[in-house]
């Protein structure tokens, strides 16, 4: 069968080959050995300059982050055998300056009783430990064995050589709770008490548990947080450190950091925060979580026993609204009163909509409460299977063979499949008995199927596929390409699943031209198979089938904004922003076209209202608003009593499948962190250490105050660049004659841009990477976050926009709003420009600085 998608549960409770664990491993590296070995130049496509990356392999978390005799460490999640996640080791760099990294060898590594998951590590001056002694203290690392029958434990490796080599503790492990998902500790000293704090997850109860020592090695529990703020997806690397409240010493808040994933608020991985008090013993957050929406008037609350003027389609929402859980169905909470839509009648296999009346937009907002399945709604998809469209047939894989198609390599065999194959899902949505199946004896096959040539006289292309989702960036890909002159003008691949839909390619352009198609599978891992039938030369565009489970606004017969449900049986508050549509004729739709997990929908309490409702994601506080910052961990013993925190610069939903190599994966620039009051109230800023400006080459590139028009504004020459550090200050009018939006655009060329812009009219901050280079290897990639950020008190939007090779960092205000992204441009796209749209903005200066490698002194 098909691997499935690695989530971050199956990445931690993967089982290891059964082996007995030695009680004790003095790990084969010598004291002092040399530096792993360049790559060439680190010049590879995509290679970070300023960001830390191994020379090659996979990295994830952050771990053990601690300053020692003038050194920053910097360990990690590793795969010393691999480009992607296995064999879980700790790897190791370390650097003077928190700029400058220098990679060592393998610190922990896996052995066949466990892998090494995350940690922390501390230097035991007092040698509580009796690993050290007074005069050399040990340096201890605290980590999560993760054993081969899935058990998760804390355990201890110490060195007495600055690092360089570790000996696993021969009593590990050092805290055991029987669980499966009980990881990350982060462990640092606690004066008040002189004693050892461990704070560290149960990951799926959603609870930050609190520990004591002594020696690190027998712990006594204190007290748990949680479940708290956003709880989407299993939490895991917390952190909690104080911080002086806007600089005063006399002042002091404590931060407790969770990530969580899936469930962030840009999608897949996050981060977020929670502002209290710690007393030694229990952390007490200011926010209780209680929350009351605006009020309004309520227009629908289905707590009659029918839905009133409101009408159903289809059998999932049964004659009336549900009271409790349905048949079949979990627990469901958050309902307000009694009744509420429910399309589970029937279960997820049951599809249906139930549709308010036409109604006159009135108000500025219509809130409403939403749970269920997260399955968006697709603008490009039809509510209903489209039939075959009209055209010429070039293939339908009916015969016995593929007849004048050309088939090489073993995956296609000597003719179409005829359904499902050996070992595999079932197989759906194809026509007739035949279709292009390249399953043959599984994944680990390869091969291609070539049409003979045709010539384009349609306007398009439409075939159904299935399979895997490894486009051409990923390196071995899966797809169906459209061959022009032997080269590949049009590619698509499947969507990790077996069942077909159609999918279509505007070939209006190449009308007259002579083309072949190419069914290609050259993976061999997880889903490394493609699916094809049906393929039409049609004046039709042929739409895939939607499966959303979704609460649509439809404006003049077209759905104008969409909110879907989380994977959760708990309804949330959401809105919709009806400010644009006054006075025009609207309707509500609760929709459930989706039969599989999650397929159903809920909904309650419509409410007209002044301002909008806020969902638990939008409430919470997020430690970074973009895709692409998890597991961040802050700095033991920091110089200068400095807070500064790293993070893995990826994200789960799609980490496995950037399209880098030799190595996969990056470590964000460390950040310097603060509490200051903004906007009225208590946030965590970032900003990049001020060590970054000892990266910058040659003068900058400045722009004085000046207005800036409606449209692109190039920069100075001498501003394009691949890593760049830029700081710019904007004053918007917030006017109908002022520029809606306005900012920069980065790693330009070649129809390719990353915008990082603001929002006049939401007041939020954003980057746009939907064309930023590469961005079809996962469907999840690409995409516009965004992040509020309120102009500061004198009307000003400052930006600081750290961009490198395969990444931007974005820092709003004084950093209360930050996004990290990944992007992967062309090398060539190295332009840079500012814009401005809907009206002029003034630009009152501009400093760009070019950065050097950190790997340069």
């Amino acid at each position: 069968m098909p691997a499935p998608r690695r989530t971050q549960r199956t990445r931690r409770t993967r089982r290891l080959l059964p082996a007995v664990l030695a009680t004790a491993v003095c790990l084969a590296l010598t004291a002092g050995a040399p530096a792993v070995a360049d790559a060439p130049g680190f010049q590879e496509p995509y290679r970070p300059q300023t960001h830390y990356t191994p020379a090659q392999n996979w990295m994830n978390d952050p771990n053990g982050l601690v300053y020692y005799s003038g050194e920053y460490h910097l360990f990690y999640q590793y795969n010393p055998d691999g480009n992607s996640w296995g064999n879980m080791s700790w790897g190791h760099a370390v650097s003077t300056d928190l700029v400058h990294w220098n990679e060592l060898p393998l610190a922990i590594p896996h052995d066949s009783g466990e892998m090494v998951f995350s940690g922390s590590v501390v230097v035991d001056t007092g040698n509580t430990s009796g690993f050290g002694s007074a005069t050399n203290p040990a340096m201890v690392a605290v980590y999560t064995s993760a054993y081969p029958d899935g058990k998760q434990a804390q355990s201890l490796a110490y060195s007495t050589d600055r690092g360089r080599t570790w000996t696993k503790y021969a009593g590990n492990p050092v805290l055991d709770i029987g669980s499966q998902a009980f990881r990350d500790p982060k462990v640092q000293w606690y004066a008040p008490t002189r004693s050892w704090l461990m704070t560290v997850v149960m990951a799926d109860e959603h609870k930050v548990v609190f520990y004591t020592s002594r020696d690190l090695k027998s712990w006594t529990r204190l007290s748990e947080f949680g479940p708290a703020g956003a709880t989407g997806g299993a939490w895991e690397c917390p952190d909690l450190f104080p911080l002086a409240v806007d600089g005063d010493p006399a002042r002091i808040k404590w931060v407790l950091v969770v990530s969580l994933n899936p469930g962030g608020i840009a999608g897949g991985s996050g981060m977020q925060y929670f502002l209290g008090d710690f007393d030694g013993t229990t952390f007490t957050p200011d926010d209780n979580g209680s929350y009351t929406p605006p009020s309004g008037t309520v227009v629908q609350d289905f707590e009659q026993p029918g839905y009133g003027g409101w009408t159903t389609g289809g059998t999932a929402f049964g004659t009336g609204p549900a009271t409790g859980s349905l048949p079949g169905q979990s627990a469901v909470t958050g309902v307000e009163g009694a009744g509420y839509a429910n399309s589970f009648h029937g279960g997820d296999s049951a599809t249906g909509t139930v549709s308010s009346p036409l109604f006159t937009v009135a108000s500025d907002y219509l809130n409403f409460k939403v749970g269920g399945g997260n399955h968006p709604h697709d603008p490009n998809t039809a509510p209903d299977r489209q039939p075959a469209p009209a055209g010429t047939v070039l293939a339908d894989f009916e015969g016995d063979t593929y007849g004048a198609w050309t088939a090489t390599g073993t995956a296609f065999g000597a003719g179409p499949a005829r359904g499902t194959l050996p070992d595999q899902q079932e197989v759906s949505g194809h026509l007739g008995r035949g279709l292009v199946n390249s399953y043959l004896q599984g994944d680990a096959t390869t091969g291609e199927l070539t049409s003979p040539p045709f010539t384009v006289d349609r306007k398009y292309l439409d075939f159904l596929i299935g399979g895997g989702n490894h486009p051409a960036s990923s390196g071995a890909r899966t797809a169906i390409e459209l061959l022009v002159d032997g080269k590949a003008v049009r590619s698509t691949t499947g969507g990790n699943d077996e069942h077909l839909d159609w999918a279509s390619w505007d070939v209006s352009d190449l009308r007259g031209r002579t083309a072949r198609i190419r069914i290609v599978d050259q993976n061999t891992g997880g889903w490394g198979h493609i699916n094809v039938d049906q393929i039409v030369l049609s004046d039709t565009r042929a739409l895939p089938q939607s499966h959303e489970t979704s609460v649509n606004l439809v404006v003049d017969g077209r759905i104008v904004q969409s909110v879907t449900g989380a994977d959760s049986e708990h309804l949330d508050w959401a809105s919709f922003d009806l400010r644009a549509y006054r006075g025009k004729q609207a309707r509500v739709q609760i929709t459930d076209l989706n039969t599989d997990g999650w397929g159903h929908i809920m909904a309650d309490r419509f409410t007209a209202a002044d301002k909008p409702a806020l969902s638990v994601l939008q409430r919470a506080h997020w430690v970074d608003f973009g895709k692409d910052f998890y597991a961040a961990v802050t700095y033991n013993d920091a110089p200068r009593g400095e807070r500064v925190m790293i993070g893995w610069m990826s994200n789960w939903q799609y980490s496995g499948s950037t399209p880098t190599t030799p190595w996969r994966n990056a470590q964000s620039l460390p950040r310097t962190l603060q509490l200051r009051t903004v906007d009225g109230r208590l946030q965590l800023t970032q900003q990049p250490v001020a060590a970054l400006g000892s990266l910058r080459q040659g003068p900058a590139v400045s722009l004085n105050s000046r207005s800036l028009p409606a449209g692109t504004t190039a920069l100075p020459a001498g501003s394009a660049g691949q890593a760049l550090d830029i700081d710019a200050t904007f004053t918007p009018t917030f006017s109908p004659t002022g520029a809606r939006t306005f900012g920069l655009k980065v790693r330009t060329g070649a129809g390719q841009e990353t915008v990082i812009g603001y929002d006049t009219t939401t007041q939020q901050l954003y980057v746009d990477r939907t064309r930023s280079g590469a961005v079809d290897f996962d469907p999840h990639f690409p995409g516009v976050q965004s992040a509020p950020l309120k102009p500061q008190p004198d009307g000003k939007v400052h930006l600081r926009v750290v961009v490198d090779s395969s990444s931007v960092e974005v820092f709003g205000g004084q950093g209360e709003a930050v996004i990290t992204d990944q992007i992967f441009p062309d090398p060539d796209s190295q332009g840079v420009q500012l814009f401005a749209e809907g009206g002029p903005v003034r630009l009152d200066g501009l400093k760009l600085w070019h950065l050097g490698s950190y790997r340069s002194r």
